[in-house]
């Protein structure tokens, strides 16, 4: 495992930020986290591809918040990050349950500095079954990077 630039370290932070916020249903600080133009592309198990802007996207973590629901699992594997003047590209993978039904994903997660602060501005999500998912032992993070 190779160590982390400061602008590494910097995405890092952010994306830790964002897993943390999101598994909590923190819509308040997810809209800081999201840039106004966010596009969030979602592919299903059996192809089919759904696209979120903003409002849509922060909504599903609304609706979770206000239904009282246990915060997600925070387990994450971060693959790469790559950072070039005022944008970023972060792959990872993710187990969570947003669907309703527990699910790995493959994240490509692009991010742009803007006014001083790093925000994501798109989401491509792949959605696999998890067969293996609990979310007791799952519950943790394995940031690798390679």
């Amino acid at each position: 495992m190779s160590s982390y630039t400061a602008s590494e370290l910097e995405i890092k932070a952010v994306i830790d930020n964002l897993i943390n916020t999101a598994t909590n249903y923190d819509v308040e600080t997810l809209e800081e986290i999201y840039h106004n133009d966010l596009q969030v592309y979602m592919l299903g198990m059996t192809g089919e591809l759904q696209i979120a802007n903003k409002e849509i996207f922060t909504s599903l973590f609304s609706k979770k918040r206000d239904a009282g629901d246990p915060p997600m699992n925070t387990w994450s594997e971060l693959h790469k990050i790559d950072v070039k003047n005022d944008s970023a590209h972060v792959l990872l993978s993710r187990k969570n349950d947003l669907s309703g039904t527990p699910m790995k994903l493959h994240l490509s997660i692009d991010l742009q500095k803007s006014a001083g602060r790093w925000q994501v501005i798109r989401e491509v999500i792949f959605l696999f079954p998890e067969t293996t998912y609990n979310t007791e032992s799952n519950n943790k993070s394995e940031n690798t990077h390679v």
